[in-house]
């Protein structure tokens, strides 16, 4: 096997809103048109690290990175963490790395992150593969629980729902809770989860997902069929990737499927 580094692994040292931010990245460059990759809650840039074992991506730069709270990225302030503060730190990041125009693809939390970024960069946005992103109040099943579930300590609330998450009744549910002590800091749970609450609540998101001009996919697990959109924004023109065994991690569930609907997506979009 190969030991040459298929990605470079860098800190890049940033300053969003006035607050210091070292985001942990992975990313390449490459002749053809670049993928930005936002992972969820709980989950890290790593979970899209295997771009670099599909054939389909050849030549396809890429960047994945630790958003603040997550991971191994630093951020001086977690509470000022939300779903705004995210996005200005994809900017800074596209900034830094010189990305023009991209695929966009967003897992959960990074799905409406990634919205909210093609809703303020149109012109910059190739295609969009939103993974079971929050696009209506009934995509609010994790960070609802900030919620449902009321706690004034934030390592007591957070040890509580990894518990509840560890139990559910969903694909790689034990799996994701396992690690969630060791991907995301406690102290930026509210404030993300307080956001994404609000922005499905009020931020007509189903509204912004169906404006983009981009070729947009939707991306859901088998186990979510249920999510009552769906049939609506197919007839709006969004392409319905449904991926089965899979519940809301397809990145853990059926990865291979996962990989070959995006890889199929993105060169359709990028034929025009």
């Amino acid at each position: 096997m190969s030991t040459q580094k298929e990605f470079i692994k860098e800190q890049l040292a940033l300053n969003v809103g006035g607050v210091d931010v070292n985001v942990a990245a992975i990313h390449r460059s490459g002749g053809r048109e670049p993928i930005v990759f936002l992972h969820g809650f709980g989950s890290t840039k790593e979970d899209y690290a295997d771009i670099v074992r599909h054939a389909a991506f050849a030549g396809h730069p890429f960047v994945a990175y630790d958003a603040p709270g997550c991971g191994e990225t630093y951020c001086a302030d977690l509470s000022k963490i939300s779903i705004p503060f995210l996005l200005e730190t994809a900017l800074e990041v596209l900034d830094r790395l010189d990305i023009g125009r991209f695929h966009l693809v967003g897992h959960s939390m990074g799905g409406l992150t990634a919205l909210m970024l093609a809703h303020h960069q149109q012109n910059r946005v190739l295609s969009f593969v939103d993974i079971e992103g929050n696009i209506a109040p009934e995509d609010c099943f994790l960070s609802r629980q900030i919620v449902d579930y009321p706690q004034a300590n934030a390592e007591r609330f957070f040890n509580d729902f990894i518990e509840r998450t560890r139990h559910a009744p969903a694909y790689a549910s034990a799996l994701y809770a396992a690690s969630l002590q060791h991907k995301v800091r406690a102290g930026a749970v509210s404030g993300i989860f307080q956001s994404m609450v609000e922005l499905s609540d009020n931020g007509d998101l189903m509204g912004k997902f169906l404006e983009l001009p981009c070729p947009k996919m939707f991306m859901y697990g088998d186990q979510n069929t249920s999510l009552s959109y769906l049939g609506h924004i197919q007839s709006h023109g969004v392409q319905l990737a449904e991926i089965p065994s899979c519940g809301h991690f397809p990145m853990y569930s059926n990865p291979v499927v996962m990989w070959e609907r995006i890889a199929s997506f993105q060169a359709r979009a990028s034929r025009g």
